[in-house]
């Protein structure tokens, strides 16, 4: 079943969850607002939208390092108390979104992150790619912006499939967790790098090897 985007909209107005969350609740309940309202409560997305307005000013700043010292992550995420952000289960989650980036090398938190000019030069990129591809010159457009989208999934952080369960977002794990925790939960910001990255060395698959340990 094909959801339009003003369904999407109105799911959203209603619920206050993500367009992206409100989307997937849609298809799995058919295009049934009611039911997708009940899909998103019950998933807790819904009530996570509305603690998200919240200040989140305690937190963690989490460490990792992989690969014996290869790849390393530093991590801030940001919680409402000093009580939680002690807590096993936020830090267990701090944890595992740094697993995350080290593995799946995300450049930036966010799309509004991402420069305009970063983004001008992928479309003429994938323009070219697409006209090399024989693709007619009037679904060309249609097909840059479907390739772009991509690349934000590909290099935004809140738009990745998490590494533990690829069929959720980052952001939507983030919210997940709002709900079971209670509290507003903020990632807000992270620096991940690896060794010799950009020098000319010997390839090694440092992000496989992270990727193994983050699936077990």
């Amino acid at each position: 079943m094909t959801i339009s985007a003003g369904l999407v909209k109105e799911l959203r107005e209603k619920t206050g969850a993500g367009m992206m969350d409100c989307k997937r609740a849609l298809v799995e309940t058919d295009g049934d607002m009611e039911k997708a309202i009940d899909f998103l409560r019950e998933k807790g997305l819904a009530a996570a939208a509305k603690k998200s307005g919240r200040i989140a000013a305690e937190g963690l700043v989490e460490s990792y390092i992989h690969a014996g010292g290869k790849i390393g992550v530093l991590l801030e995420i940001n919680c409402e108390t000093d009580f939680v952000a002690k807590n096993d289960d936020f830090r267990g989650f701090v944890r595992d979104i740094a697993m995350h980036i080290a593995a799946a090398k995300p450049t930036y938190l966010t799309r509004e992150e991402v420069p305009q000019d970063v983004i001008e030069h992928e479309k003429e990129i994938l323009r070219a790619q697409a006209l090399n591809e024989g693709k007619p010159e009037n679904i060309v457009d249609k097909m840059v912006e479907g390739r772009v989208q991509k690349y934000y999934k590909e290099n935004c952080l809140l738009e990745q499939g998490f590494v533990k369960d690829p069929d959720k977002s980052i952001e939507t794990i983030v919210k997940e967790k709002i709900s079971t925790i209670g509290e507003n939960i903020n990632i807000r910001r992270f620096v991940r790098w690896e060794m010799g990255e950009g020098l000319e060395k010997k390839v090694d698959n440092f992000v496989e090897e992270v990727m193994n340990q983050v699936k077990k």
